[in-house]
């Protein structure tokens, strides 16, 4: 997938106005000369539902490609009882990343709960962490003009993302608006990389979970941790993944990998769109999800994995073979894979029980560059390293970094009466449970007018005389205590959290 405007054949006329960098230009609607069949769908009011047309769970028109049929369904209870755990995680997630690694694994590999999904996405990734440590970095980017080399070619991607999903269903609504701020912003954010066309899926598909200002600095952690140079001009990384791939299918499938290799098909034609788009143009988006749920978290082993799969159930048998006589049919083999070895459930299993690790992946690696190096010289591009996963990220972070605290979103009045600001030691509320029983007795061999007075450190004081009118009635509570904030609330206050 390379970087020239001449990809994936003709391009459809742009929408009406150039968008010279900003956002509002695009909002204009294309004119009666440029309207084709995907600005026909309607408007975003439209999509939604208001001319008759039906959107299944995930946001797409039911019937299109991409919609989906009958689903296994979460039961509402098990669906509540992962969001509460999740909400826990995430409401302390350096405690859970430090010493809980393994069990935030386990819950990415059963799927992350559809409210959550963005918000755990931008923890896994630690766009969340750029995203505190660069403030107001995003608007200054959205607010520049941008290189002109690049508007164009994005603006006439735009309507190429998922046209009939309802956020990007009409030109110049607000999917594609946001779509286009997001890629224009990275391309001045890294401009000696600019702009790849496979970067705009993946930037689509954060942005039907988060906000724009999160969905780029998602981005920016999957292309400069998750898959460093996969969108560089010369596509090198790619190409050395490629192989990786091809290496390990020998081990994985046998048959598959000798029928490759007899039928001499090159890696690039069969795996580049699979992993510059981590999947989202390939397989049923219920798939898609649960494989980024796990790709946030585990890294790039995920792609390989998903790949290794698809190619060992496709060609991974003799009776399977038997279609596939020539390239061209190889080829359509793997364009139109079967939906069962596509089915989440399926494919989940599958790749979770692949033993394909970091350290077979980064010992492959090693070989091809240094095949690469002897047949081609030295790479162009100089890329970081790869990150493998979540845990990984975290712990390469250098020096200090602000704390993951979000508040939580159950809100009081500010005149509510509040019982505690801070928990106290059990100890402590023993002594003061002994204490208050002492000075009731003393209290009860005291006039109707005298009361004990206590001291901070707990010794009695004399008693002093008190008027009726300055007795202070038991029940009466204090008026200046507030609520404690608990950091366990079971919804969340951020507005990305339930982005849906």
């Amino acid at each position: 997938m390379a970087k020239s405007s001449k990809e994936n054949g003709p391009r459809a006329p742009a929408a009406g106005g150039s968008l010279s960098g900003t956002r509002e230009s695009l909002a204009q609607g294309p004119d009666a000369a440029t309207t084709d069949e995907l600005s026909s769908l309607g408007s975003d009011s439209e999509a939604n539902g208001f001319a008759e047309r039906r959107i299944d769970k995930f946001g797409f028109i039911v019937g299109s490609q991409g919609a989906e049929g009958a689903l296994e369904e979460v039961p509402l209870e098990v669906l509540r009882q992962r969001e509460s755990k999740w909400l826990d995680m995430l409401n302390n997630w350096d405690k859970w990343m430090a010493k809980k690694h393994k069990k935030i694994r386990l819950r990415c590999q059963k799927g992350i709960p559809p409210s959550l999904r963005g918000r755990a996405w931008q923890y896994l990734s630690g766009g969340k962490v750029k995203l505190q440590q660069n403030p107001g970095k995003f608007d200054e980017l959205d607010m520049s003009p941008g290189d002109p080399k690049w508007l164009d070619v994005i603006e006439r991607d735009l309507h190429r993302q998922f046209p009939f999903h309802e956020m990007f269903v009409s030109r110049g609504g607000h999917g594609q608006q946001d779509l286009f701020r997001v890629l224009k912003a990275y391309t001045l954010y890294r401009p000696e990389e600019g702009y790849c066309q496979a970067q705009a899926p993946i930037a689509a598909v954060l942005l039907m979970h988060m906000p724009a200002e999160q969905a780029f600095w998602c981005l920016v952690q999957v292309c400069e941790k998750y898959l460093p140079g996969y969108y560089s001009e010369k596509l090198e990384a790619i190409q050395l993944d490629g192989e990786i791939l091809f290496s390990l299918l020998q081990k994985v499938s046998p048959v598959a990998h000798k029928h490759l290799s007899r039928q001499k098909i090159d890696p690039l034609l069969y795996m580049t769109e699979w992993f510059m788009c981590a999947f989202a143009r390939t397989l049923p988006w219920s798939s898609v999800l649960r494989v980024w749920d796990m790709f946030f978290c585990e890294g790039v082993k995920i792609i390989f994995r998903v790949g290794l799969v698809l190619l060992k159930h496709a060609l991974g048998s003799p009776e399977k073979l038997k279609a596939c006589q020539g390239q061209y049919e190889t080829i359509e083999q793997l364009r139109s894979l079967s939906p069962k070895i596509m089915q989440e459930a399926f494919l989940v299993q599958e790749v979770i029980e692949l033993p394909v690790t970091e350290r077979q992946i980064e010992r492959e690696h090693l070989i091809q560059l240094r095949r690469w190096q002897e047949t081609r010289g030295e790479l162009e591009c100089r890329s970081p390293p790869r990150m493998h996963g979540a845990k990984a990220i975290l712990d390469a972070e250098p020096g200090p970094r602000p704390t993951l605290q979000p508040s939580p979103s159950i809100r009081l009045p500010p005149d509510a009466a509040l019982l505690s600001s801070k928990a106290k030691p059990p100890k402590q509320v023993q002594k003061e449970q002994r204490r208050t029983k002492a000075s009731g007795q003393l209290d009860k061999s005291l006039g109707p007018n005298q009361a004990t007075v206590m001291t901070a450190s707990g010794d009695a004081c004399p008693p002093q005389d008190l008027s009726p009118k300055d007795s202070v009635p038991q029940d009466s509570a204090p008026k200046d205590l507030t609520y404690h904030h608990s950091q366990e609330s079971l919804t969340s206050q951020e507005s990305e959290d339930t982005y849906l």
